[in-house]
């Protein structure tokens, strides 16, 4: 996907704008990290327990008849652990402090949440350039016509 770079620069931002982000990661919703801004080498498991907690929220909303997955707020002792939906294929996973302003927290990450599913939707839409298909065979040239004198 070409659009890795630019999802980083987002979860920079996002990361500037709220600075008890203790890390950010975009990644599939199969589980694979697309881009990440966290420290430590933690990132493919974060994003492999996203896709599986993903899976969990898609059946209770469904079961509960609540519509499409938005989001879940985990809320733990040392802090949140927020996940958004990117678009049809992608989440945007967040870990805050305790003392984050969880109204600004949602406000933020589903800003950015929407800027990531363009992103990613917009390379997964892309027309690969199409490549020019030619004979396995030398094509002959058309025969030069002289002019008669």
């Amino acid at each position: 996907m070409t659009a890795e770079a630019d999802v980083l620069g987002e979860l920079r931002r996002l990361r500037a704008r709220l600075p008890q982000l203790t890390g950010a990661l975009a990644a599939s919703a199969d589980g694979l990290v697309l881009a990440r801004d966290t420290p430590g080498d933690g990132a493919e498991g974060v994003a492999a327990l996203t896709a599986a907690a993903l899976g969990v929220a898609l059946r209770l909303t469904e079961a509960t008849g609540q519509g499409g997955f938005r989001e879940l707020l985990i809320r733990g002792e040392d802090g949140y652990v927020a996940t958004y939906a990117a678009g049809g294929s992608a989440v945007l996973t967040l870990l805050a402090d305790p003392r984050i302003n969880v109204g600004r927290l949602h406000l933020e990450a589903r800003r950015s949440s929407a800027r990531i599913a363009e992103l990613v939707d917009g390379a997964l839409d892309k027309p690969q350039p199409e490549k020019e298909v030619r004979p396995p065979w030398p094509t002959p040239k058309p025969p030069s016509r002289k002019p008669r004198p």
